[in-house]
């Protein structure tokens, strides 16, 4: 008989929440934890800094405080500039100290949050690479990071100036004294010091990635790269998963970033009809379903916001997929991708990888 009344009872509570949102199902979040080849777990929701460095501080702790354990900051945060006369309205400096000051304001243990942040460019000869990470540690307030990356696979001129400009107004660069390979090698140095848990790289092509694994010692623990439903690059996140390297997404939400002109000519990827409807029945919307699609396949996903209920939003992207909706979102691949600062940066990116004009 009781196990009759349980029944019904979870029957009933059944109803009632497959009932809510008139009709859908609302998901709990999963807070799904993926793994690292270096056997370290890393959150698949990641709390992206934003670009705007004096809304940082606020805004990390806004995340700690609604449940995100993995915050992705860096030394500069830049994602696509333009032209160089407007280069300092995209690129920002101060981030680090405010995500310091807020995971100290948050009271969590720091043990419980997974940080990463990434080498700039200025500092891609071996010999700046400790410093560099130093300074990190410093404006971090912390002793060690989880995960360090190098944020390009080019090199900028050595010194004081994080976007080093000549008489012709063009970026200085060092590629010539400061190889990618020989840089990862002095990473692999403060690796092995136990300063940084994993390093990784970021928006490194194929052939650059092969070459790094050919001729260095360490794989990458993590590729940070841009990916979303509309540039998903499947055979090149197959490539990783056999080599053990772990995938992560920046911008997963596409041309929702205002900083990206190609895509501003073009309804958002967030307000796709497929990620739209499939949302419906979740009653979650296009951008978390746009994350739970990223964190199903094997990714952990690094959304942005300032604003505090898209910052919980966010987070609650992490509820699971059926097979068919994942195929549905496979099939709305435009190859699209937004974030490309080649003209400027005096390297050639992406040569080898799917959206590369």
């Amino acid at each position: 008989m009781l196990a009759r009344t349980t029944k019904t009872a979870t029957s009933r509570l059944s109803q009632i929440v497959n009932q809510v949102g008139f009709g859908t199902r609302t998901m709990a979040t999963l807070n799904t934890q993926l793994p690292l080849n270096t056997g370290a777990k890393i959150p698949a929701v990641g709390f992206g800094t934003w670009q705007d460095a004096d809304a940082q501080e606020g805004a990390v702790l806004e995340a700690l405080k609604a449940g995100y354990r993995h915050i992705d900051t860096a030394r500069m945060q830049v994602h696509y500039i333009l032209t160089l006369a407007n280069a300092d309205r995209y690129c920002s400096y101060g981030t680090e100290p405010a995500v310091g000051r807020a995971i100290k304001k948050s009271g969590i243990p720091r043990s419980q949050i997974f940080i990463t942040t990434k080498l700039w460019n200025n500092s891609h000869r071996p010999s700046d690479v400790s410093a560099a990470l130093d300074a990190s540690l410093k404006d971090l307030d912390t002793d060690y990071l989880d995960l360090y990356l190098m944020h390009w696979p080019c090199a900028f001129a050595p010194g004081g100036a994080l976007i080093p400009k000549g008489s012709d107004g063009k970026i200085q660069t060092d590629n010539e004294n400061a190889d990618y390979v020989d840089t990862w090698k002095a990473m692999e140095k403060e690796f092995k010091a136990g300063k940084c848990k994993a390093i990784g790289v970021s928006n490194f092509s194929k052939g650059e990635m092969e070459r790094l694994l050919k001729e260095s010692e360490v794989v990458p623990a993590a590729h940070q790269l841009e990916l979303h439903p509309w540039l998903q690059q499947r055979a090149f996140t197959e490539w990783h998963k056999e080599k053990g390297i772990h995938v992560q997404q920046y911008s997963p939400f596409g041309n929702q970033n205002e900083i990206y002109s190609s895509g501003q000519n073009m309804g958002k990827l967030i307000e796709d009809p497929t990620l739209v409807e499939i949302g419906k029945k979740y009653n979650k919307n296009g951008a978390q379903v746009a994350l739970a699609w990223g964190i199903q396949s094997g990714h952990s996903v690094l959304p942005k916001s300032k604003t505090p209920s898209r910052i919980k939003d966010n987070l609650d992207g992490d509820f699971k997929l059926e097979k068919d909706e994942m195929e549905r979102i496979a099939a709305i691949d435009k190859k699209l991708r937004f974030n490309d600062p080649s003209g400027n940066f005096g390297w050639d990116f992406y040569t080898d990888l799917e959206g590369k004009k």
